[in-house]
């Protein structure tokens, strides 16, 4: 049987609340009203997943896309709000963004606006978001902004497949590494030292240390291990207080390979949101302050902050950008022309097309300088080892042959 949340204004004058199970909304009314309450509102509890929570499944950027890109096309068709978010909370194959759909769906029927709705759901529908469609709404060009957003967060999300990508081939090699070397280490040299004991004599320097090392790690394994996690927690730790993340940040920035490469996704990043929020009708000083939260690095958060501050005392956007250091001259040049000229939002998506392909080349040629750093150390590292376990093998060989 089904459940219906109620609230009424009892015979006293308060404001009550309840669930009450029945076969439908009429005879929960008559239920309340027979108990002598008035003002009764009355809803279904609704049936399904619950949205959030331990094991729901994740609302991804590519499910935010399909949804954006399919909810312009409708609206620009003359579809009504409401029947688009039917339509595509029914079509949706995600139980936990279905869950959503169906809760925005039922809020904009309650009176909500369409923003005020969205806003409810953060995880799904971040402030950016929530305040380009609030921009739609008001100035009734929803299905422009939405395919705008679309644009955006495609384009924003092949920025991040650019840089993910970029490390997946590092970390690979990194981990295959630290695996051969760790089963050496742990399973072989123990045969190996046991074998060389049997022998007898003198080892050579080299074998002796990875020896040592062998029996180093196998004794302290389980401390090294806890340490690692130790380590992790602590910088977590200091990379969640302001000064902390502040210098990681700026280490970030500052870094000989990757330094460059977070620099360049930082200026597309922040000309590509701030463009497309000017050019949506978002207010700069609202557009400003998104884009300073969304920035992912303090140094261009505080940064933001500061041109923000300056627009509010009546001076320009450029200054503070140089004066941070991340933006490069040609970016602040365009943007001070872009000021004078009236054409910010243009000249932003430009500096921003420019700087996707300068990502594209930054991730290709560090991957390039890497592989061959990358295959020496694999190669010194695991050859150096087996030289080292067989230098006593051709000592001994050499000497029965002598």
């Amino acid at each position: 049987m089904p459940k219906f949340n109620w609230e009424a204004r009892s015979k006293t004058g308060s404001v009550q609340k309840g669930v009450m199970e029945a076969a439908n909304q009429a005879l929960v009314d008559a239920q309340l009203k027979k108990y002598g309450f008035t003002g009764i509102t009355i809803k279904e509890e609704k049936k399904g997943i619950k949205i959030g929570g331990f094991g729901a499944k994740k609302v991804s950027t590519k499910d935010l896309v399909v949804f954006t890109r399919q909810f312009a096309t409708m609206i620009d068709s003359g579809l009504p709000l409401v029947q688009c978010l039917d339509i595509l909370s029914g079509q949706q194959e995600n139980p936990t963004f279905k869950a959503v759909l169906a809760k925005v769906k039922e809020d904009v029927e309650s009176g909500s606006t369409f923003a005020d709705a969205l806003g409810k759901h953060p995880k799904v529908f971040d402030n950016l978001y929530v305040n380009l469609v609030a921009a739609g709404e008001v100035g009734g060009i929803l299905d422009t902004i939405l395919s705008r957003l679309a644009a955006y967060i495609e384009k924003a999300m092949k920025l991040t497949k650019q840089v993910k990508g970029a490390m997946v081939y590092p970390i690979t090699i990194m981990s295959i590494a630290v695996v051969v070397v760790g089963v050496i280490l742990v399973f072989v040299i123990p045969t190996f030292a046991k074998m060389f004991k049997d022998f007898g004599g003198e080892l050579p320097a080299p074998t002796k240390i990875v020896i040592a090392l062998s029996a180093f790690i196998q004794r302290y394994i389980l401390v090294m291990i806890g340490a690692a996690f130790l380590i992790k927690f602590l910088f977590s730790k200091y990379y969640a207080t302001p000064k902390g993340r502040k210098t990681v940040d700026a280490l970030a920035l500052k870094a000989p390979i990757a330094g460059p490469l977070i620099r360049k996704v930082a200026v597309a990043k922040f000309t590509r949101t701030l463009g497309t929020m000017i050019s949506s009708g978002v207010p700069i000083m609202d557009a400003l302050e998104i884009v300073a939260k969304t920035s992912g690095n303090k140094i261009v958060e505080e940064a933001i902050y500061k041109v923000r501050q300056s627009i509010s005392e009546g001076r320009t956007m450029a200054e503070p950008l140089a004066e941070c250091g991340v933006f490069p001259p040609m970016v602040v040049q365009m943007i001070s022309v872009g000021e004078a000229t009236g054409a910010m939002d243009t000249m932003l998506n430009k500096i921003a097309d420019f700087y996707d392909d300068e990502v594209d080349d930054a991730v290709g040629n560090m991957t390039a300088m890497m592989e061959p750093m990358l295959m020496v150390f694999l190669g010194t590292t695991v050859g150096g080892l087996v030289v080292a376990m067989y230098l006593p093998i051709f000592k001994l060989a050499g000497a029965v042959g002598g």
